[in-house]
């Protein structure tokens, strides 16, 4: 900067104005002067300085201002060359930056040479200007202002002094002169504050998260000490952003105050949530889920749903997805009649979906009715900086005050900020080739080839970086540094050019024990004989151990004998598919059925139903098939033409019942799955002919279900009437697939469907070792509503092109039930000794839903306790032999 003439000016000492840089100076500064009394002390920024001189109501142009201003001047168009970014994604945030730096150099843009570049941005700020309210200026213009009314200095300001300013930005220095003619100004950058650190420290850790724990462990062991006050220390880097996320998790579980000067992202605060919510529903659609999540938000704190009832999708089954306008109308009238309070959602919730289903198009009107008053100024504030296509990017990077103190907290900004507000104790860290200070970074809409600007008017990032490292070492008592081996890729990373060279860096292990820890959870990691005495922790290094451990104990499955929660989980009518975890994973039938453990419930779409899921969909159009045949001419004499209209009419309605009712894939793909599950019940259907002209049909036979729904008249039995395994102290329930009877019941046919892959040898096929139950405990169902009935079982693989009928009957079907029997008495007698341990599949296999209540380890674990099993399993492993 060139030299200033000051003319000092026989002022009082009681008026007078000090100039600070940045947020955090000027909070501190203020509280400063608070605590010492000081009277007729005004506190500003340069921008706040000018203002204050120009007068009136004059003030700077903010980035809230400048950007929906920006936006508009975009839109008008009429250019060179930026008429390809108008619509861009971070076009009006970019050239908020450039207009930025050209005003800060003091760049005059009307009198710039005629480039094409130029004068679009030329024609740009003319545009902003016009647009700018009343009195609100940008910093040229202020700067003007405020030199025309020089004359008031002495009367508005006082003496001037500038506390801790690294560097003046042109467009300012004019101001600063013409002030030095008329009253005192002192503290110029070039004035360097005395002193030098009495005490330099360096550090190497892991990564950038260890590096934010080994920081709060030093400011904890400075104020566990005495040695310092939170309000004395300050960890800052170059640019937050890499250590941000691990600072704010850990500061919460440490409880230290600490201020984020910076301010803390938006999306970490309910209002963000709320946007975000929104967001995800007009970009990716409608789906439970999204709604559930954008109502949890907004439901009691939004106008527009205010009289929404405390539980507005009451009856609305929690497991469907509802990815269309349609679907959520008629689910939301079909809990209509479930309420009882009399409230009708609907009426505020289907208007609020419609608008939604219009997507971006509709951002701005739904932000602004359907989000609290405080998160639609958020949200109007990230429609301002991008278009509503890029809400995600643009909410992402919003920051809000996080509320601390930071007269009493510990500050976590970036150097920059601290270079204003020097503190005593300092912890540099980041310091990486390349991180600090960080390279060259060209303008994107303005670089170099264009304008150039030279170091004194726009000093690039790099210079900037070293400026506030020479002014923060210059003012702190004790500096201590740090930067990560590897990054938080597990890149290599090299020590900074800034680090002292007569400094040699302490390397800190990840896993060293700390002399002072920053949290209860680093605290017992540290102390592992305080930890044990934790009695979760005890639990947990107690099962740590028995998973490794050769024998087997509690931790793998041993429980007590007659155990009252697995006695009354057995006493429950059981279906084939518990009882196939009673053979084939005892552990497995314990946890479900005697714990209650279940899966946790996805309700994102996916793109194509699973395996069981598509069975049971299959199974539906058969039961709605035979249905609408019974009803007219009879499932047995219906003709091949009436089979396939039958078929359409129940593929028609389970299209639309569906989805109310089942999680199902979205639209067009669903229509897809559709069409495979009627090839696939059409084989079933064309299967064979039935016993006789007078055979009956039915789908879908419910059996041993006390609390299931009233017999239809139709059907064959009542479907409440509990059915015993004879020889077991076991009853069954279940639904046949499909239940044939002949005239006078003499016979009947079972047929289980199967729409997986077909098993190697499935003539010989009887019980799997325990797989392949249903057949068996259909003919149970059957044997004890038509004891004089001949029975005949069958496996039908629909996956076939042209499927047969496997057949299970006479003798053969006599030895499966006795062999049946005989393994449920097995299981029955295993599980009651309380041996619950893993079965013979491998249980980390994809379709095990509850191995994410196993050991992590898998494969090693099996081994490890293979033997242990064995002898533990005893003779009942020769069930898992039989075919």
């Amino acid at each position: 900067m060139a030299a200033v003439s000051l003319r000092p000016q026989a002022q009082s000492d009681l008026f007078r104005t000090v100039v600070v840089d940045g947020p955090l100076a000027l909070r501190m500064a203020r509280l400063k002067a608070a605590r010492e009394g000081a009277v007729g002390c005004q506190i500003v920024s340069l921008s706040q300085l000018a203002a204050r001189l120009a007068g009136g109501f004059v003030r700077p142009a903010q980035r809230e201002e400048l950007e929906p201003a920006l936006a508009d001047a975009l839109a008008e168009g009429r250019f060179a060359e930026l008429t390809p970014l108008q619509s861009l994604p971070g076009t009006v945030r970019a050239l908020a930056r450039t207009f930025e730096r050209l005003w800060s150099a003091g760049f005059n843009l009307a009198s710039a040479a005629p480039a094409p570049r130029l004068s679009d941005l030329a024609l740009i700020e003319s545009r902003i200007k016009a647009r700018l309210g009343p009195g609100v200026l940008t910093p040229p213009d202020l700067a003007a202002a405020a030199i025309a009314r020089i004359r008031l200095a002495t009367d508005l300001l006082g003496p001037v002094t500038l506390q801790h300013i690294i560097w003046i930005p042109p467009v300012w220095r004019s101001l600063l002169a013409a002030l030095g003619e008329v009253t005192s100004v002192t503290g110029l950058p070039c004035e360097e504050p005395p002193g030098a650190p009495t005490a330099l420290t360096a550090w190497v850790c892991a990564d950038p998260h260890a590096e934010v724990v080994e920081a709060l462990r030093w400011a904890r062991e400075l104020i566990a000490s005495g040695t310092a006050r939170p309000e004395e220390i300050a960890i800052a880097t170059a640019a937050p952003g890499p250590w941000d996320e691990s600072m704010q998790t850990l500061v919460a579980s440490a409880e230290l105050p600490v201020h984020f000067s910076h301010g803390t992202p938006i999306l970490s605060t309910v209002d963000g949530q709320a946007c975000a919510a929104l967001a995800e529903l007009l970009g990716q659609g409608l789906s439970q889920e999204r709604v559930r999540r954008w109502l949890a938000h907004s439901m009691r704190r939004c106008t527009a749903l205010e009289a929404l009832p405390d539980n507005p999708l009451a009856g609305v089954p929690g497991h469907v997805h509802l990815n269309g306008f349609v679907h959520w109308r008629r689910a939301l009238n079909l809990a209509q009649a479930q309420r009882t309070d009399g409230a009708r959602p609907a009426l505020l919730l289907l208007p609020a979906l419609e608008l939604i289903c219009r997507g971006w198009a509709a951002a701005e009107e739904a932000g602004r009715r359907l989000l609290p008053a405080a998160a639609a100024r958020v949200w109007s504030a990230a429609m301002r900086t991008g278009p509503a296509e890029a809400l995600a990017f643009s909410l992402a990077t919003l920051r809000t005050p996080d509320g601390a103190d930071p007269g009493n907290s510990i500050a976590w900004c970036p150097a920059a900020h601290l270079a204003g507000a020097p503190r005593r104790f300092v912890r540099l860290i980041g310091l990486t080739a390349g991180g600090w200070p960080r390279g060259v970074s060209a303008d994107p809409l303005l670089p170099d080839h264009i304008l150039s600007l030279d170091d004194d008017q726009a000093p690039t990032r790099s210079q900037t970086d070293r400026r506030v490292f020479s002014s923060i070492a210059r003012c702190a008592e004790n500096l201590s540094f740090s930067y990560s081996r590897r990054n938080a890729r597990g890149g290599l990373q090299t020590h900074s050019p800034l680090l002292p060279a007569h400094l040699t860096p302490v390397r800190l292990a990840r896993q060293r024990i700390p002399e002072h820890a920053f949290s209860t959870a680093d605290r017992l990691a540290a102390r592992a004989g305080e930890a044990r005495q934790n009695p979760r922790i005890a639990r947990a290094i107690g099962c740590w151990l028995a998973r490794r451990s050769a024998e087997v104990g509690a931790h793998d499955g041993i429980i007590q004998a007659d155990h009252p929660v697995v006695i009354r989980a057995l006493q429950q009518p059981q279906s084939a598919t518990s009882l196939r975890r009673l053979l084939r994973d005892p552990q497995g039938f314990v946890w479900r059925y005697a714990l209650g453990w279940r899966e946790t419930v996805v309700t994102d779409p996916a793109f194509d139903l699973d395996p069981r899921a598509f069975g049971d969909l299959v199974h539906r159009l058969l039961q709605r098939t035979v249905n609408v045949l019974e009803q007219g001419p009879g499932f047995g004499r219906a003709s091949a033409d009436e089979v396939e209209a039958a078929l359409s009419t129940a593929g028609a309605a389970v299209l639309v019942e569906w989805p109310l009712e089942r999680p199902a894939p979205p639209p067009l793909l669903w229509r897809y799955t559709l069409d495979q599950a009627r090839t696939v019940a059409l084989r079933a259907l064309q299967l064979d002919p039935s016993f006789e002209a007078g055979t009956r049909s039915w789908t879908e036979v419910r059996f041993g279900d006390p609390d299931g729904i009233e017999a239809d008249p139709n059907a064959p039995w009542d479907p409440r009437e509990i059915v015993p395994v004879p020889g077991v102290q076991l009853a069954i329930r279940g639904a046949i697939d499909r239940l044939e009877l002949d005239t006078g019941d003499r016979r009947a046919r079972v047929t289980d469907y199967k729409t997986g892959a077909v098993p190697k040898a499935p003539n010989d096929l009887r019980l799997g070792g325990g797989t392949e139950l249903q057949r068996v405990l259909y003919a149970v169902a059957v044997a004890h509503h038509r004891p004089e009935t001949r029975i005949q079982t069958r496996l039908v693989f629909l996956a076939e092109e042209n499927p047969q009928p496997y057949p299970l009957r006479g003798e053969d079907l006599d030895q499966a039930l006795a062999d049946a029997v005989q393994h449920l008495k097995a299981g029955v007698t295993l599980i009651r000794a309380g041996t619950s341990l893993p079965g013979p599949h491998d249980p980390w296999e994809d379709w095990n839903d509850l191995r994410i209540a196993l050991p992590a380890i898998g494969e090693p674990f099996t081994r490890i306790k293979d033997a242990a099993f064995r002898r533990a399993f005893g003779d009942f492993g020769a069930v898992w032999g039989a075919r």
